[in-house]
Order: structure tokens, then sequence, then C-alpha cells
């Protein structure tokens, strides 16, 4: 009779190498952040017809960030639209973020931008931003905030070379069709593609994974995608290191993985009357994990 052991052993070697086994959880994760998405707030009335409810925002956020407070954080990024309209909206939001124990990290979305034209160049400086669109290192990750609305009808006054330039793209993008073809998205210049494509690569290069931030979605299809989308969604496949995208703008959320890139839309804080969004983002050698509260559903992402 044969000796069994070799096939038992065999078994034994199949059944750990299996790929449709879960991978064993890592002890501690590489990094811990929060991210909240599109506060919208503005003291005007509800917009019900898309239960959007900017004044409860203020009252969301104060939840939001005394829960993150609490949590192992490296920072909280807030991806656009900290307001609705008007410069003086900024006031009681920013007023909320210094209650924020954590670093905070916020990007301009196209409400930021819903301001007299004298303040239009100074909204990146009022968020503190280092600038529009810049690159940092945290946790053995590259972090990439990118300008979606660098090319826009409403980040530039009229006159302004960016603006024509932002009205071309648009009737191009209506002529040919495109789902995206809205006024309230934007795009980014070609210095600023390729500054993306030069920090991807040394990222590549410096073997570095990397997370990329934004307001706009990029994938999957969805008639709030940036107008440059496709061209940036080439760019991630080709980089290949770049793990995921995050973003808002879309305030029903969205998931989709293309390539090697997991693209999450995190949904609207300002939508629905007292229910709240936000998030905790923790990345593994093998995975991503996203603790959502409130209307923020929890995912994990298998890298």
């Amino acid at each position: 009779m044969p000796d069994p052991a070799p096939a038992i052993l065999r078994c034994h070697i199949a059944v750990i190498s299996s790929p449709y086994l879960p991978t064993m959880p890592n002890a501690k994760p590489l990094i811990r952040f929060g991210v909240i998405a599109d506060p919208q707030y503005a003291d005007v009335e509800p917009w019900l017809e898309v239960e959007r409810y900017y004044r409860n925002s203020l009252a969301k956020l104060a939840e939001a960030i005394a829960v993150l407070n609490g949590e192992d954080l490296a920072f909280v990024v807030t991806l656009g639209d900290l307001i609705d309209r008007d410069w003086q909206s900024f006031g009681p939001v920013l007023e909320v973020y210094e209650t924020l124990t954590h670093q905070s990290l916020l990007l301009p979305g196209n409400h930021d931008f819903s301001v007299g034209p004298q303040h239009l160049g100074e909204v990146h400086e009022l968020l503190g931003m280092p600038a529009p669109f810049h690159d940092f290192a945290r946790g053995g990750i590259r972090f990439v905030v990118i300008d979606g609305s660098e090319i826009s009808l409403f980040s530039t006054p009229q006159g302004d070379p960016r603006y024509q330039e932002a009205v071309e793209r648009l009737q191009a993008l209506e002529t040919d069709g495109a789902f995206n073809a809205r006024p309230w998205n934007g795009g980014m210049s070609e210095a600023q593609h390729a500054w993306l494509e030069a920090v991807l690569e040394k990222s590549r290069t410096d073997g570095e994974r990397v997370v990329v931030m934004g307001h706009y979605p990029l994938y999957p299809q969805n008639e709030h995608n940036q107008w440059d989308c496709a061209r940036l969604i080439e760019l991630f496949e080709r980089s290949g290191n770049v793990i995921a995208y995050l973003n808002g703008h879309n305030h029903a959320g969205n998931l989709g993985r293309h390539g090697s890139t997991w693209y999450v839309n995190f949904k609207g804080m300002v939508d629905t009357q007292d229910q709240n969004t936000f998030a905790t983002v923790a990345l593994y050698e093998d995975r991503i994990e996203i603790t959502g509260h409130g209307r923020e559903e929890s995912r994990s992402l298998p890298l």
C-alpha cells in the first residue's frame, strides 16, 4: 500500500496556496487616515428635490471630526466642496476644522469657486494648500493631490486664458457627445499632466505605491467624471503603482477597479437631513480597508 503522506502533503500545500482563500490579515496598517467629502455648507435653505441640507453640514462636520479625533490617524483629507457658495461660507466651516486634532488636508471642488471673481485666486491659499497640485510621502506611500478644477468655467474669471481653454474643451466634448460634457466638471492643464506623469515615474523607480486624491471621479463612467478622465486612467494603468484614486463630487458615491487601481468615490456629506457620511482608510501591504460611518460603506479592497 503506498505511503499516503505525499498526497496529504500535496493537499495541504494546495489548500495553503489556494488563490480563493483570504490573505492573512496584517497586524498593523502602513498608514491610516480620515476622509470627508462634500460638506458643501451654506447658510441657505435646503434643496429638497435632491436632499441637500446645506446648513446641517456644520453639525455633521463637527460630529465627524469628534469621531475622527478619537482615531489614530496620520491626517484627515477633505475631497473638495467645503462650501456650496459665497466667500463668507468658508468662515464657519474652517472654524469647525480648527477642532480637528489631526493634520487637515483640504482641496477645493467646483463649489468652492462659487465666490466673487475677486476671490478666485485666493481659494487655494485659504485652504492652506502648499500648491494647487502637490505630492508628499507618508507611511511609505506617495500621496498625490491633483487639481481637476484647473481648466474649468468656474476657477478663473472670464478673460483668463484658462477660462477660454475650458470653453473650448467643453464645446469639443459636447460635439463628441461625451458623457461628462458638463459645466460643473473640469480638467487639468498639459503642465499638470506632465508633472503627474513625472511624479508617478519617479515613484515607480523608487518602488513607492501611490494614492492619488482629487475632487472629480475618473472611473466608472459617470456624468460627474473629470473631463480628461480617460487620459488619467490610461496613465495610472501604464504606471502600474497607483493603488487607489479617492474623490468626491458625485454625491451618490461609487466604486470601481481598472487595472491595478481602485477608484473610490466617497458620498457627499451635504445630502440627507441628518444622516452623516465619512470614513477612515487603512492601507496594508495586501489590501485597503475602508471603515464607513453613517451612509458611507465599509469595504475591504484587495491589492
